[in-house]
């Protein structure tokens, strides 16, 4: 933890910040071990957590090598926190409009700047890689569950309901965001060819191609997976499209090693999609950075610049979407390393077909 909030405060000073202030639940349990309402102050003399009076007993259990500063919440929460930065020169990864008008009406200096949260988050410590190789594990073995379970007449939402119930019991929550109203991706048949397809009621037939999607958080951190199974025989065509992006992610995680950019790696998979003339229906970016979020820096996708680095944690997912057909997605975590990464889903790639 020590050395996590040395190196931030580090890339923060290059930024002209002496003081980071956290206000996300992501970043104050990247600074403080504690995830909940609260807001994190570091500086070079320390870490002040400064927390409602409700979250008080909790925040002093689990949070690490810092101060916990019992306070109301709303403006008084805000106004205690201001008391601690006072002449300094601050960042924050506050976005709340209301907030920061607040905070300024109370003497802060707030300029909002996340830049230095993602910098450092980007390349992951040893506990972290620990963590999310974990997770990784869940993930694979929520995939065996899949190919026990996955039979004609299941649906989509019975199995999504299995793989939770599973998951929760073996120590990983599915993350909650926006974007979506369900916690997997679980699209059979036609489905498929979305490749953020919501959850419904419909019914596994024989003929579907099915892809699983699972993004799960274990210890604060997010594991992020796809395979695609065949539910009784595939065509020649599904197995092609199959075989298109199983060779597909092989080039992109080739490629993913330190000092290779984002957009190289991007581009080994979707050449090898494009040569086998399927470059249209390839329609998102080739991977993320996964950590703390979901998606998060650094962005595997065309014409990025970005430079990889050892310890970054991405995914690799190229995928084939076949409107009104199906669609195939394979993806898998892992580390950047100097050579090839260290892959951490174990779960195997070849077509497994479903009786």
């Amino acid at each position: 933890m020590k050395e996590r909030r040395s190196r931030l405060l580090q890339n923060a000073a290059r930024m002209g910040y002496d003081a980071v202030v956290a206000f996300e639940p992501e970043n104050v349990f990247y600074l403080t071990g504690f995830w909940g309402e609260a807001i994190a102050v570091c500086t070079e003399a320390g870490t002040k957590l400064v927390a409602p009076k409700l979250e008080y007993s909790r925040a002093q259990k689990t949070s690490v090598d810092c101060e916990v500063v019992p306070t109301e919440r709303g403006s008084e929460l805000l106004s205690t926190f201001v008391s601690q930065v006072m002449n300094r020169r601050i960042c924050t990864d506050c976005s709340d409009h209301a907030t920061i008008e607040q905070v300024r009406k109370l003497g802060g200096n707030i300029p909002v700047d996340t830049e230095p949260f993602f910098q450092t988050r980007r390349i992951k410590d040893d506990a972290e890689v620990r963590i999310i190789t974990k997770a990784s594990h869940i993930l694979d073995k929520l995939y065996g569950i899949c190919r026990d379970e996955i039979k004609a007449g299941m649906s989509e939402r019975d199995l999504q309901a299995k793989l939770v119930y599973e998951a929760m019991r073996m120590g990983a929550n599915p993350p909650s965001y926006k974007s979506t109203l369900n916690p997997l991706i679980i699209a059979g048949g036609p489905n498929g060819a979305l490749p953020h397809a919501e959850v419904t009621g419909r019914k596994f037939r024989k003929g579907d191609m099915i892809v699983v999607d699972l993004t799960l958080r274990h210890q604060g951190y997010i594991a992020d997976a796809t395979r695609t199974f065949a539910l009784g025989r595939p065509t020649a065509e599904m197995k092609q499209v199959y075989e298109i992006v199983k060779e597909s992610q092989k080039a992109g995680l080739d490629a993913a090693k330190a000092g290779v950019t984002c957009g190289q790696v991007d581009a080994a998979c979707r050449n090898l999609i494009r040569e086998r003339g399927y470059e249209k229906y390839f329609i998102h970016s080739t991977g993320h950075g996964i950590g703390l979020d979901v998606h998060e820096p650094p962005w595997v996708r065309m014409n990025s610049g970005e430079v990889l680095q050892s310890n970054m944690a991405v995914t690799v997912e190229p995928g084939i979407y076949l409107q009104g057909k199906f669609g195939v997605r394979i993806e898998d975590s892992i580390i950047v390393t100097g050579g090839r990464p260290k892959v951490l889903n174990r779960f195997t790639k070849e077509l497994v077909v479903l009786r």
